[in-house]
């Protein structure tokens, strides 16, 4: 049975060494454990072979099993996520700010890392490796609790970073992987408050729902995304098809594809012929309200449920509003937060969408596709962030760090 108080003291127990190294000695680690990353590709494939064949057996749908699947070019990735890390600014020990007290105290404030991390996440081995990354660089220890769809890859994954790990001096608990699979370990670890500093869920809603209700340790809510793209009647339409297509269809089983569009009434004929034509391309289901149908009368009726739906397949919503205001009411009533675009050559428009839908990340003629740690400069991600507290949006390295405030005296006492 997996104990986890152990793992937990491992972790505390590793944390002074971690908080201690330097940044070249972070870098240095960094840059071998890409180097071996490479190196055992072949192992590290032939066991995410085995969770593959595990996913086909129990009828795991395309989008998560592409986000399972693991390639030469995905490790490759993976690597060089973390030579970007190295290339990164180092934010531990960074002053944030000073100031002085009538007083005399002078004040300054400083990054620290957080301690001990927990991440729980699911069907996406590369989690592993950026999560190592971004921890380690920014002097935190990780627990990781992963899928048991890829149970056999992280554990690869893993005993590679720690052999890497082992050979640069570095205690290998800086990173460690939660392997029993079953749901009580599961809320077990969200209750380690005193061993785990902060824990970020990674996954559906339901994990993510899982998490926020159980855990006693503080929660950095991640992942779910409902992205929508407005379609304005000042829009470029050829534009629009191309920024829907790659939104929707370049990775389907990812929190940033677009999921539903809103499209106003005036460019609805015009229009909605052209995305069909494009979308057929690959095979996408439209679900339309009735004025959709009208001029596409082979989509399928749009359910008020589809309008809330992540579907994480070559599906889309679709809803015909009259007004820029329309639009922005309903995506800020259906979205989850994550990345809303709107596709408009008036400026106008753009700025009142911009300012007024709530979201981490909100597009003008862009795909949704770049909420990413990687197309935002902050190398590899731990999460994309859909709360407001602390960190929101594409979480980096500056997002795993806290700060200590330290104050210099020459012998002032408080009356």
């Amino acid at each position: 049975m997996t104990d986890l108080r152990k793992m937990g003291d491992a972790a505390l127990a590793v944390k002074p060494f971690l908080q201690r190294m330097t940044t070249e000695e972070k870098n240095h680690a960094l840059t071998l454990a890409a180097e071996m990353l490479i190196q055992q590709s072949e192992f590290i494939l032939s066991e995410n072979v085995k969770d593959m064949k595990n996913a086909e057996k129990s009828g795991m749908p395309s989008g998560l099993q592409d986000r399972l699947r693991l390639t030469a070019e995905r490790i490759e990735a993976m690597a060089e996520g973390l030579r970007e890390i190295v290339l990164l600014k180092d934010p531990v020990g960074e002053t944030m700010e000073t100031f002085a007290r009538p007083n005399g105290l002078k004040i300054r404030k400083v990054r620290v890392p957080m301690g001990v991390i927990g991440i729980i996440y699911e069907a996406r081995p590369n989690v592993t490796a950026d999560a190592f990354g971004l921890c380690f660089k920014t002097g935190n220890a990780v627990i990781l609790k992963g899928g048991s769809d890829a149970l056999y890859s992280n554990l690869a994954i893993v005993k590679v970073l720690q052999n890497a790990l082992n050979e640069c001096g570095v205690p290998k608990d800086a990173i460690q992987l939660i392997e029993a699979t079953d749901r009580e370990v599961t809320i077990e670890f969200m209750k380690m408050k005193g061993y785990v500093d902060v824990l970020i869920p990674r996954g559906s809603a339901r994990l993510i729902a899982s998490v926020v209700e159980n855990s006693t340790i503080p929660v950095i809510e991640t992942g779910t995304g409902n992205c929508h793209i407005y379609v304005d009647k000042a829009a470029d339409l050829d534009m629009a098809v191309n920024i829907i297509f790659n939104a929707k269809t370049q990775r389907i089983g990812v929190c940033n594809a677009c999921e539903s569009l809103v499209i106003h009434s005036d460019v609805r004929e015009v229009f909605l012929p052209k995305l069909a034509k494009k979308l057929a391309e690959k095979s996408v289901e439209m679900r339309g309200d009735e004025r959709i149908r009208e001029i596409l009368p082979d989509c399928t009726p749009a359910s008020e449920e589809d309008y809330g739906t992540e579907y994480l397949d070559y599906i889309l919503s679709l809803k015909t509003v009259d007004s820029l205001e329309e639009a922005i009411r309903h995506i800020n009533q259906y979205n989850t937060g994550h990345s809303e675009c709107i596709v408009t050559e008036d400026k106008d428009t753009a700025d009142k969408f911009l300012d007024e839908v709530d979201a981490a990340c909100v597009y003008w003629n862009a795909s949704t596709r770049f909420t990413d740690g990687f197309e935002f400069g902050f190398g590899a991600e731990i999460g994309i962030s859909t709360q407001k507290l602390h960190a929101r949006g594409p979480m980096g390295l500056k997002e795993l760090t806290s700060y200590k405030y330290v104050i210099y005296g020459n012998g002032q006492v408080r009356s």
